[in-house]
């Protein structure tokens, strides 16, 4: 038999990595580049203490120009952290044999967590540079969507039914904005987040004596990150951000997965997602044209916000250096990425070629014979004949409809009390559905005005 791939989730599977995940956001969290960001890191820390004097300048050079992460033993690596429980150890040992002489000065002053928190916060920094990617290209899809169907009517329903009429692109406007404020959050969280770490064994930095402060900006200069004003090795209510913030993101994208997926349904028919030969296909079923983009979306906002309250889980630490939450972050921090990556990517995919059938979501918008729009009638009648009157006769109409299958406008004009007062082409105006979007229109105006900016 031919040997096969070991992977046991999904986002690492060849069969499932892609509908889950992306390629990019994978490549951002896999272990050759999180061995290249410690290394990274431990690199940057020796120029930093060079240039505050720590270290002797020519050994900082020799450990940038030695330091080749493609040269390392990875599977001694792999035996000595099961043995010691984290990476950074072995690393050091491996760096400091390539580096010779100079390797004595490899992680000088640093702690285990440094290392590993500031190589984070740079994989956190590139994975959000795809997420903000990601989120603008979806915005202009749906600002797309949203002008284009802004007077397009169809049934707004709620608690699954019909209700009042709205527009689609209303629809569409509020996913819209939604994701107007997603780009804000993720802008305003940057700056709390994108900060470097390096404070030693306590957090005190103790061991670099008066030096500290001075070579952890150097550091965080180095790498491009912003200062921290306080030791976070146990404060992680940045990282926690993060995730809590995919939690929005991906619990977003699964409201608007569960809306096409029923307005997708053989009921409704009213949007379908893009057409691709053998997508969604059944193995029994010809017929069917399965909505796969917004079931893989659905799901990953599920995983995701398990993934979020694991990292407020986390958040309860002890003293100055947890005992096993941190461990939490190592599971949840990558998965959070590539399953929001992957479900931004689903959404992109589904909503960049959404089929809309108008013509189907008007012949919804009728199926109710006019009574959609008894709250119009009422508002219509009220002025000649009182709001009370108007409520009960529209809601006596309403009810001879139902019983007798006739639309609403005919069992108004059989109502003496309506054809007596009310012509019937205002009755005929008053039960159309589309004269009654409210200001829907302009609500996407609006968005797409506040989007703009």
């Amino acid at each position: 038999m031919p040997a096969f791939p070991t992977s046991t989730t999904v986002l690492d599977s060849i069969l499932f990595r892609d509908a889950f995940g992306t390629p990019a956001m994978r490549e951002v969290f896999s272990d050759f580049s999180l061995i290249s960001r410690y290394a990274e890191v431990e690199v940057a820390l020796a120029k930093a203490e060079a240039r505050c004097g720590v270290i002797p300048a020519e050994a900082a050079v020799e450990i940038a120009k030695r330091t080749d992460v493609s040269a390392l033993d990875f599977d001694l690596l792999r035996r000595e952290t099961d043995i010691v429980g984290y990476p950074i150890l072995p690393l050091v040992h491996q760096m400091a044999k390539q580096c010779g002489d100079a390797g004595r000065y490899v992680h000088w002053g640093a702690t285990t967590q440094d290392i590993m928190d500031t190589a984070v916060i740079l994989q956190v920094r590139a994975g959000l540079d795809i997420i903000e990617a990601d989120i603008a290209e979806l915005r202009s899809i749906l600002a797309g969507l949203s002008k284009r169907y802004r007077d397009t009517p169809m049934a707004g329903r709620t608690h699954l039914q019909q209700a009042l009429p709205v527009t689609f692109g209303y629809k569409t406007a509020i996913y819209l904005a939604m994701f107007d404020r997603h780009a804000e959050r993720l802008a305003q969280l940057k700056p709390r987040v994108l900060v470097g770490q390096f404070a030693g064994a306590a957090g005190t930095l103790a061991s670099l004596g008066t030096r500290g402060f001075e070579v952890q900006q150097a550091l965080c200069e180095e790498l491009g990150l912003g200062v921290p004003v306080s030791t976070w090795h146990v404060a992680r209510d940045g990282l926690a951000e993060v995730m809590n913030f995919f939690g929005l993101v991906t619990g977003s994208l699964g409201k608007i997965a569960l809306d096409i997926m029923m307005m997708a349904s053989t009921e409704f028919g009213e949007v379908y997602e893009p057409f691709v030969k053998g997508r969604g296909a059944s193995s029994t079923m010809p017929q069917k044209r399965n909505p796969i983009s917004s079931e893989l979306m659905l799901a990953a906002a599920k995983g995701v916000r398990q993934h979020a309250g694991l990292m407020l889980d986390a958040m309860v630490q002890d003293f100055e250096r947890a005992t096993g939450p941190w461990h939490a972050e190592w599971m949840a921090i990558p998965e959070s990425f590539v399953l929001t990556a992957g479900s931004l990517h689903q959404a992109k995919f589904a909503l960049g070629g959404l089929i809309v059938d108008e013509k189907k979501m008007a012949e919804n918008l009728d199926i109710s014979r006019g009574l959609i729009v008894a709250e119009a009638v009422m508002m219509g009648l009220a002025p000649d004949m009182g709001r009370q009157e108007a409520h009960d006769v529209v809601y006596d109409a309403c009810r001879v409809a139902n019983d007798k299958g006739m639309t609403l406008a005919d069992a108004l004009s059989a109502d003496p009390r309506v054809s007596e007062r009310i012509d019937r082409a205002t009755i005929d105006r008053l039960t159309s559905p589309k004269n009654y979007l409210g200001l829907a229109p302009q609500m996407v105006d609006r968005v797409l005005a506040a989007s703009k900016r």
